[in-house]
């Protein structure tokens, strides 16, 4: 896996050009554009959704999320610890009804280093991907089917992980 940098946020909306406030929510999107990472973030009055599939940031998109801006005082939040998330992983593994949460639980752990991406595969006859992950301080290896959650699925689940892991 490629490291990468996803650029800080702005602090301005990129529709309405005022600033964003600490304490307000905004959306951020990741897109490439020209071999490199760009970000744009939106407040909450000048979100219109998603970019489409036919436009230029539609085509390039990698990703986008809700997110609130810190306030100065406020006591920044810590990541549970591994174990933790492990034991979490763990848990979703014997709920069969929430494929898309350990989906992105297994991003989260890729992304932080306790897992390692060693290749993703596709069913030739289903056409399901599966992500092999491998985690070194279990010395196991797992297969995670590749389920990214609905556009009405993200914020729920973002609110439930964030309950969850911090």
């Amino acid at each position: 896996m490629l490291p990468f940098d996803v650029p800080r946020c702005s602090r301005s909306c990129a529709v309405t050009h005022r600033e964003i406030s600490p304490g307000e929510w905004y959306y951020s999107l990741l897109f490439a554009e020209n071999g490199e990472f760009r970000r744009l973030d939106y407040s909450l009055d000048g979100w219109t959704g998603l970019p489409q599939p036919d436009t230029e940031i539609g085509r390039d998109l990698i990703g986008y999320w809700k997110s609130r801006l810190p306030k100065a005082n406020e006591n920044k939040p810590t990541l549970a610890p591994n174990d933790v998330l492990l034991n979490l992983f763990d848990r979703m593994s014997d709920a069969l009804d929430s494929p898309e949460m350990r989906y992105v639980l297994t991003l989260l752990l890729v992304r932080r280093r306790i897992f390692r991406l060693e290749k993703e595969v596709t069913d030739s006859h289903s056409g399901q991907k599966t992500m092999i992950v491998y985690c070194p301080k279990r010395e196991a290896t797992y297969r995670i089917p590749v389920n990214a959650p609905q556009d009405d699925q993200v914020d729920p689940m973002q609110e439930t992980l964030a309950t969850l892991i911090w």
